[in-house]
Parts: structure tokens; sequence; C-alpha cells
């Protein structure tokens, strides 16, 4: 147990503070613990820096020159050490992807030398730890936890590679500021539902999406369709959209900083990815008191949305349900008005205070 007595100091390593789920829930966590007096140290691996943080910044991607060869890896690895031991840390929390053994071998075993908690924020597993379960529980089997966000991704964890040191802790919401920022006016000229997620790889399905949208009754009752994010897959939807003949109603709005104006003001947000961990948007949506149509996918919506009542689950991957049950929003007023004033209660077990309080207990830390 660490005493209030101690200054604590924690180290967030993750791979930026900008665009990703697991680097938003590193900038919330860094507010709620510095405000309980711990002290912060952002480590990040890219130079990009979007999200609001508190604590000290250590931006390694400052240190990447044009080449990014090996030795400058190696500096850069070296000075990460130093630093490291610097300011003996008694806990380090890290966010980061996890997919080359050889490099992780060495941070989990020389690099890293305090008390680590190594997060998990997919039901993909084998982006945080090697298949090899001899190998994976080599590295983290003696860690201090393995955090995983889900209950289905855990149960995976410890049925591939039998770690006993698997715990589950939700990704928190800073439910004040999400309905602050979400107060701010949007000039939409129209009625829309709305997708949001990096459009860098296939994994968020909006194709899916537009076919389901182009599919539903929603475009002839004059309800558009909004997608925020970008990525190479963009232009590819455009054509999608183009050639469904929904390309006046389906609006590419790009990244945007503040997703929850349009989360707020949309009719209801939709979820058609392949997999996820625990995807903040859907919580994020019902927080801004706008409910739910999703995949009920690995892994994630089950763990958020109850059926009915502050969302709909569809069967994953079934493209004609995802239709019908955004159908069923826009014919069924009544259930629809259920959902929506279910929505912001649903999401307050997500709140900072309660999942930061699960975390100071994990780390056995009173203050």
């Amino acid at each position: 147990m660490i005493l209030p007595n101690k200054k604590i100091k924690i180290a967030l390593i993750g791979y930026r503070l900008s665009r990703g789920g697991a680097e938003r829930v590193m900038a919330i966590l860094s507010q709620f613990f510095e405000k309980k007096g711990i002290e912060i140290h952002n480590i990040i691996v890219l130079d990009e820096v979007s999200y609001s943080y508190s604590g000290k910044l250590v931006n390694l991607g400052k240190m990447k020159n044009s080449s990014n060869g090996l030795f400058n890896k190696w500096n850069r690895f070296v000075f990460l050490k130093k630093y490291l031991h610097q300011h003996e840390f008694d806990f380090i929390i890290d966010f980061r992807f996890r997919v080359k053994p050889i490099q992780e071998l060495l941070i989990a075993k020389w690099l890293y030398k305090t008390k680590t908690i190594f997060m998990v924020h997919s039901y993909l597993i084998e982006h945080y730890m090697p298949d090899w379960s001899v190998l994976t529980r080599y590295m983290y089997g003696n860690c201090y936890k393995m955090v995983s966000i889900t209950t289905k991704s855990k149960e995976r964890i410890e049925s591939k590679h039998h770690l006993k040191n698997v715990v589950t802790i939700y990704n928190p919401i800073d439910i004040d500021d999400i309905q602050e920022k979400s107060n701010e006016k949007v000039s939409l000229p129209f009625d829309y539902i709305i997708g949001v997620g990096q459009m860098e790889t296939k994994i968020k399905q909006f194709d899916k999406l537009i076919e389901a949208y182009s599919e539903s009754i929603l475009p002839r009752n004059n309800i558009h369709l909004v997608l925020l994010g970008d990525g190479d897959q963009k232009t590819n939807l455009q054509k999608l959209a183009k050639s469904r003949k929904v390309s006046d109603k389906v609006h590419f709005l790009g990244f945007q900083n503040n997703p929850f104006k349009y989360l707020k003001n949309a009719k209801f947000f939709v979820l058609s990815s392949l997999n996820e961990g625990l995807p903040n948007v859907i919580l994020e949506s019902l927080t801004c008191e706008t409910p739910v149509v999703a995949f009920d996918c690995l892994s994630g919506p089950s763990e958020m949305i109850v059926h009915k009542k502050n969302g709909l689950l569809v069967e994953n991957q079934n493209v004609k349900q995802l239709t019908e049950a955004m159908n069923l929003f826009v014919d069924d007023e009544n259930l629809y008005k259920y959902c929506k004033q279910n929505a912001l209660q649903s999401v307050q077990s997500f709140s900072i205070s309660t999942i930061g309080q699960q975390w100071l207990d994990l780390m056995e830390i009173r203050l």
C-alpha cells in the first residue's frame, strides 16, 4: 500500500495523445491522477498531441530524425531507460500496441524496473502480447497487473495464455467535459445519424454502414448520414456512396477535435465495426443522450448497450439486420424516445470518478 504522506509518481506511456480511444483514456487518467495529487509523466512515442492532458509531457517523437534508423531508435531507448531510472516511478502504465516480440521482451524485462501495468485495449489480444503462450507468460506473468477493458478480452487472455494477473477496468469518460463540449452549436441544415472512427483501415466498416443506410428508409425520410474521421479508405467510401446513389446525403466531415457536438445533435449513432475493444464512442454518444445502434461485435458493445433500453444490438455482421434496426428507430418513436431518455443514466458507472477510484484501488493508493 502507498500511503498519502509520500508523493506518488506514475509514468503513463503511449504512442501519442491524439486520435485513438486508448490515447483518450491515457489523457483522462492523467487529469484524474493529477487532481488527486499524483505526479504524472506522459511519455509518448509519436509527436502527436491534440487531447487535453495533465502532468509533464516527454515527447520522444521530437527526438526522431528523418531516417529513424537503428541508431536513432537505440538513442531514444537509452534515453527512456535513463529517464525512468532517474525518476524512480512507483508505477508505469503502458497503453501501447505491443506487436514486436523482441522489442517488447526488452521493454518488459530490461527497460521497466518498477511495478508495471500493461493495458489491453482490444479483443485482438495478439496486438498486445505474443501468440506464443510460453513467451507471453515469461514477459507478462509476473508484471504487477494486466488490465483488460472488457470481460470478454480478459477471458480470452486467461483461456489462451493462462495468466493469473489479469483484471478488467472499463474505459473512463469525463461526463461533465463531454456534456459541456456537446453544447457547442452545429450548423448542419438537416437531420442525421452519425458514424465516427478512423478510415485508415477497414476495421470500422463504414462501407457496411453506407450499404445499410442506402437500403434503409432514412434517405427518403431526408435523414442524412454524417461520418467523422480521416484515412486512406475515405475515397473508396465516397465512391461507394455515389454508386449507392446516396452521395448527396452522406457527408464526410473529416477528423473533428470536438465530435461531441455532432453526437449530441444526431438522431442516433451507428457502430458497424468488425471488432473493437471497448469503443469509447458508444459511451460518448450515450453521454450526449444519443442512443446507439451497434453490431454485437467482439468486444464491447454488449457490455455497454442494453437492447431496447439505451440502444439496439444487432447480430454481429448482419447488414440486413443493421438496416432493420435503423428503420426501427425511425418507425417506432416510442422505443426511440425510451432509449434516448435512458442514455445518460446508463453510462454513470463509466464516469472517471468511478473508474479512477478502481485504478487507485488496483494500485493500493490511499489518498
